[in-house]
């Protein structure tokens, strides 16, 4: 079976790069890493638990990265340290500096999985996996903003485009301001190939239109819970098409995505999602992908 290989967002999850919280996390400093009111170390762990037993019953294989007390309380969010395409995978540069030893975390997994590594993005590009979409297998979109920049893209571009795939940049808004974290996935989340979950106000209207050319189907996200949960509300996983995990409590954007076709399921993740702003999506890098 093939390894590794995952250009679309949606597709069955086959095989994907976690990271167990441990010491690093319980052991953070809430005001160092920039995480809210409600996190509690331990509870996020119980929380993480209960997430990763979701992806273990999607029947996806789990390659583990352990928490052994490096003090990188962000490296469970292991969606933004790396991406993975068919030709291997490409080491990104963090534009978080808290978060600068993760990717070297990627790369010696890979290596260890027999993984190629396609490319790496270095000094003074920055690219972070969140700000990533692709909207086919030969159409990667990328958002630039306080985490990724222009040097990253043009970097990205060129490690991939040999290899027939275009990327296309586009800015993303400040929003909250430059500590706080709004990737492209912030905004965006693939449900399947032509449906995806949205909060239309801070899309890049340049991607808004293109979306509706493509005849991708939006389903918007209530307005409400995407501001009380600071977005996280969208930021959802489908572990195949129409197929998702989601942050509990958040009534109503599920309801929106189960009227538009979605199975949903919901895990407890106040002291974890909520708390150090990063959602299901941002817990996997997907590292297989494939139609059945």
């Amino acid at each position: 079976m093939t390894a590794y290989g995952s250009q679309e967002m949606s597709a069955n999850l086959m095989r994907v790069l976690m990271r167990r919280p441990g010491a690093s996390l319980t052991g953070a400093d809430a005001a160092e890493w920039h995480y809210g009111p409600t996190f509690n170390g331990e509870k996020a762990v119980r929380q993480y638990a209960e997430f990763a037993a979701y992806i273990e019953k999607s029947g996806a294989e789990i390659l583990w990265l352990e928490d052994k007390g490096d003090g990188l309380a962000d490296a469970m969010f292991t969606h933004d340290p790396s991406l993975m395409t068919d030709h291997g995978a490409v080491i990104l540069r963090m534009g978080k500096p808290l978060r600068e030893k993760e990717p070297a975390l990627h790369e010696a997994t890979y290596k260890k999985a027999g993984i190629p590594i396609l490319g790496r993005i270095t000094s003074p590009g920055t690219v972070e996996g969140g700000d990533c979409i692709w909207l086919d297998a030969e159409t990667l979109i990328v958002g630039r903003g306080v985490r990724t920049n222009e040097e990253g893209i043009a970097q990205l571009s060129e490690i991939l485009e040999p290899h027939g795939i275009t990327v296309l940049g586009y800015d993303l808004p400040l929003w909250q301001g430059e500590e706080a974290c709004l990737h492209l996935m912030s905004v965006m989340s693939p449900l399947s190939a032509d449906l995806a979950l949205v909060f239309t106000p801070l899309l890049p209207a340049s991607f808004y239109l293109l979306l509706k050319e493509w005849g991708i189907t939006m389903v918007e996200a209530p307005a409400d819970e995407f501001h009380t949960s600071n977005g996280l509300s969208l930021n959802v996983l489908p572990v195949r098409p129409r197929e998702v995990i989601m942050v509990e409590g958040f009534p109503k954007t599920k309801a929106a995505m189960e009227a538009a076709g979605c199975t949903v399921t919901t895990f407890e993740a106040d002291a974890l999602c909520i708390a150090c702003e990063g959602g299901p999506t941002c817990l996997t890098r997907p590292v297989l992908r494939r139609d059945q």
